[in-house]
């Protein structure tokens, strides 16, 4: 990945910014990667408008997913977005191994995670995760679908998806189907929420890549 590659800037006010993430960048730094992330890229681009601007987390995606993700630009509007982070909606499109017997379904789980970051559903707990779906085409091998996430848990659609039979193409942690696709297929396109500081509604929509497509003709 070009670490000067342009970011996708899809909205931004003295508030806020919203990205459109690539896939293979980490949202932000782990223990084996510093700059390489959208978060180092974002703080840079409002230094250079101003060197005390500063950038805050709301949310991340996984390295491997693209789309929308949210950057607050004060820590009032990072506190008013993470405490009411229940009314944000999500959703993502997804392309998925298989046929989905049903056209629309909500796939509950409670979900626990292992000391090596591995996630994984049970019958009980305290993290309660629910993921809806919708198939919007399929072809011998793939579904193209919609999802809603309603909680916003640690890889939620990831293992969610691979409890019902059907991984997400690309997948490469929660499932045994082997493959050569060079990302992941997830990608987050749609975001409604409040303004945390504006008295407006938020819709944003962006396309979802070419790759999905082609990859359910």
């Amino acid at each position: 990945m070009n670490k000067k590659k342009k970011l996708d800037i899809i909205y931004e006010d003295k508030d806020l910014i919203i990205i459109d993430k690539e896939a293979h960048l980490l949202t932000i730094s782990n223990n084996y990667e510093k700059e390489n992330t959208l978060y180092y890229q974002v703080s840079s681009y409002v230094k250079k408008q101003n060197k005390n601007n500063k950038i805050f987390i709301v949310h991340r995606l996984d390295k491997e997913t693209s789309g929308l993700i949210i950057f607050a630009k004060n820590l009032k509007a990072k506190k008013i977005l993470q405490d009411n982070w229940v009314n944000v909606k999500r959703e993502y499109i997804a392309v998925v191994h298989g046929i989905l017997k049903d056209q629309k379904g909500t796939i509950k789980s409670y979900l626990k995670e292992t000391k090596t970051n591995y996630v994984y559903s049970d019958k009980k707990g305290e993290k309660l995760a629910i993921t809806e779906y919708e198939v919007i085409k399929s072809n011998k091998l793939y579904s193209l679908i919609k999802i809603h996430i309603l909680t916003g848990k640690k890889h939620q659609i990831r293992v969610h998806l691979n409890d019902i039979g059907h991984p997400l193409v690309g997948e490469k942690v929660y499932t045994n189907v082997t493959h050569k696709k060079e990302r992941l297929y997830l990608h987050a396109n749609y975001l409604e929420f409040n303004h945390p500081c504006l008295n407006k509604l938020i819709q944003i929509a962006i396309p979802y890549p070419d790759a999905f497509d082609n990859l359910v003709k």
